[in-house]
């Protein structure tokens, strides 16, 4: 059954597709935009719309997340299906890409169909899967990527575990490429990150941690790189973390090599002082780097060097870290504030709005073959209203996610989602 009509005016909308920042207003039918004007009013509005006035809000396209991870199947505890579209939901994120290491892994058609069902089921936001690289991600046999890709999954990953082989990284390319499908890799030396929790540093040696330098980052990319030239694929640099990688990804990206990278919200707003006194709610993999590769990434993000930011959200339950640092499970969840923890990059003048906006609705969208992401006729009516100036301080235990350890524990932050709509419905209300 198609939503009912919807009219928002008052709005300050933001398309980063036409580069528009302005007053306007939309009228939504069937689930798509229907008008879009630059103006704060719509005249000659059909009977029986409902009509929403934003006040003056901003009002773009939904948030869209390349990199969630749930517990299910296999881990319901720390994070379902339903938990993970209320959180997205309650941040303004309107679709989720989850990723593979489940278990069972996402290796096959049948999980990848089993998700996509659960999804429909649960008729929140948009749910896709990312199938497993290589198969249980074990980083050998290849998955059965064709038949997941047309069963629907978007990409193809290993999520957390980097491919170490070459020439199976080298086939893995090779035959994606072929079938158009995209790899997402996370580069990191596993003989130089094993049994780390910290960036190599001066602050890591004072804890007495042991420690990932840099350099695990950078050789990997390289490899990555010298590989994409070999086989013309299309590669996403995972989560890229510090300055040096950042040249090796610019200079392939001068070549013209089919690569863009993402970089997690959480290392573009903090560093590796915010382990503090072994604050595992920081403990990320990888690990928070220094102020100025934090800066560097900034930087790259308004640049365009780096195309997409993620959540990286990682749920964990208290037993697994309520632990000393270095047995603790690695990770933070980052759904509900995504767009808050963005928005604070505007706030402090380091990157312009829209680059902002683009960076988590239109580049995903672009990356992923999908219609939303776009304030133009005919578009998903995938929408995020929001007050970018309300303060917060975030309390991980009013976060709608199972599991609570937020990185932002504590933090204040501006901007609070007012509604949040999937195909014209509104999923989320504030209040």
């Amino acid at each position: 059954m198609s939503a009912k009509p919807i009219a928002i005016i008052n709005a300050r909308l933001v398309d980063p597709e036409s580069g528009y920042d302005g007053p306007g207003a939309l009228l939504i039918t069937a689930g798509k935009i229907a008008r879009v004007s630059h103006e704060p009013k719509l005249a000659g509005l059909p009977a029986g719309v409902r009509v929403i006035d934003a006040g003056g809000a901003l009002l773009c396209p939904g948030l869209i997340d390349l990199r969630v991870k749930t517990g299910e199947p296999g881990s319901e505890p720390k994070e379902t299906l339903k938990s993970a579209a209320r959180a997205a939901a309650a941040g303004g994120v309107t679709s989720i890409i989850v990723q593979p290491d489940t278990d069972p892994v996402i290796d096959d058609p049948a999980v990848v169909d089993f998700i996509l069902r659960r999804a429909r089921d649960i008729g929140l936001v948009h749910v896709y899967p990312a199938g497993a690289a290589t198969k249980d991600c074990l980083g050998q046999g290849m998955a059965e990527i064709g038949l997941m890709r047309e069963a629907g999954c978007l990409y193809v990953t290993d999520a957390d575990r980097p491919i170490v082989d070459s020439r199976v990284m080298r086939r893995l390319l090779a035959y994606a490429g072929a079938l158009g499908v995209l790899v997402a890799h996370r580069p990191a030396d596993p003989w130089l990150t094993e049994g780390v929790s910290a960036n190599e540093g001066e602050f890591a040696g004072r804890m007495g941690l042991a420690a990932e330098p840099v350099a695990a980052e950078t050789i990997m990319l390289e490899r990555d790189i010298a590989l994409v030239e070999l086989t013309g694929a299309r590669l996403m640099v995972d989560q890229i973390s510090a300055a040096a990688p950042l040249e090796s990804l610019a200079r392939a990206k001068a070549r013209g090599l089919p690569i863009i990278a993402t970089c997690s919200i959480n290392h573009l707003s903090f560093n590796e002082l915010d382990i503090g006194d072994y604050r595992t709610f920081c403990k990320l993999i990888p690990p928070l780097r220094c102020e100025d590769d934090r800066l560097a990434l900034i930087d790259a993000l308004a640049s365009g060097l780096v195309d997409i930011v993620v959540s990286a959200h990682t749920p964990a339950p208290p037993e697994d870290k309520r632990l000393p640092f270095d047995e603790a499970a690695p990770g933070a969840i980052g759904l509900e504030t995504l767009l808050p923890a963005l928005l604070t990059l505007h706030h402090e003048g380091r990157v312009p709005l829209i680059r902002l906006i683009e960076a988590a609705t239109l580049a995903p969208a672009k990356a992923m073959g999908l219609e939303a992401g776009r304030l133009k006729v005919g578009a998903p009516a995938d929408l995020l209203l929001c007050d970018i100036e309300a303060p917060r301080l975030i309390d991980a235990e009013d976060l709608i996610s199972k599991s609570k350890n937020s990185a932002f524990d504590g933090r204040r932050l501006q901007g609070r989602v007012l509604m949040t709509l999937v195909d014209g419905r509104v999923v989320y209300k504030s209040g």
